[in-house]
Formats: structure tokens, sequence, C-alpha cells
């Protein structure tokens, strides 16, 4: 092996062993959930923006994860992605209660069903817990990676 192949696994095995930084939430800039969807998993993460050495740099607060429930599994991808938004909100309700936050996700159908004129029993009672808050739902357009998959 060549010393920069060395070096770059070196490097690479730094960065996937040591524990990010997790920053001390700050109620006065705006919060953003980043909502993860696997095949048996779903997950979110907290970050905000925050100056550190005279630089703005967006950094973790919290992660969140479970596995999915096996009724849940029969859910479609659509309603699977508003029960993500909708479980993230309620464990982060701490931190989001009164304060303003960006929800990112690649799911254009999340906006839709939170819109629907007469969406089924569970879409209701999401739908009626997420107007609680004062967040606004942004769709990435991003590739899948094979660590969410």
């Amino acid at each position: 092996m060549t010393f920069e192949r060395v070096k770059a696994f070196e490097s690479l095995r730094k960065a996937l062993t040591n524990s990010p930084l997790l920053l001390m939430p700050d109620f006065k800039h705006p919060f953003w959930i980043y909502i993860y969807e696997s095949g048996d998993g779903l997950g979110a993460s907290l970050h905000q923006v925050q100056i550190i050495n005279d630089k703005p740099v967006e950094g973790p607060i919290c992660f969140i994860s479970r596995k999915i429930k096996p009724t849940e599994a029969r859910y479609g991808a659509s309603q699977m992605e508003c029960l993500f938004l909708f479980w993230a909100l309620e464990k982060l309700n701490y931190f989001l209660e009164g304060c303003v936050f960006e929800v990112i996700t690649d799911c254009t159908a999340v906006k839709s069903l939170l819109n629907m004129k007469t969406p089924n029993r569970h879409m209701l009672r999401w739908q009626i817990a997420i107007q609680e808050y004062r967040g606004n739902i942004t769709i990435v357009h991003k590739n899948s990676d094979g660590l969410s998959r």
C-alpha cells in the first residue's frame, strides 16, 4: 500500500470511530430535523446552526431511532413517512415546542398527505398533532446511501 492509501484509511477509521460533537440547544435559533427511513426502522436527528470559533457550523443536538412495529410494517410508503414525522415531533417535543424549525425529508408525499381533505384515522390524528407545531417541511431530493437502506 502507498503512503496516501494508508493515510486515507487511517483518517476514515478515525472518522468512523469518533463520536460526533453534540451541541447544546440554543432556543433563540431555528432547529432542523432530518427524518430517515429504512426497511425496518426509523430515525431522526435534530440539528442547529451555531457560531463556533467565529464560524457558523451545523451540528447535531440529538439522534433518535426505533424499530418499526409489526402493525406499522403494513403501512404504505407515504403513510410511513408521515408516521416518521409524527413520531419525531413527539419525541423531540421538548426542543421544538414554541420554536421555529424546519423538517428536511426526501418524501414529497408528506406535504400533500398532511393537507388531505379526507384522511384515514391515523392520518387525521397525525395531522392534528403536527399542526400544533411552528415548523415548515422542506423536500430535499437525495440519493440513497448504503447505511440507510
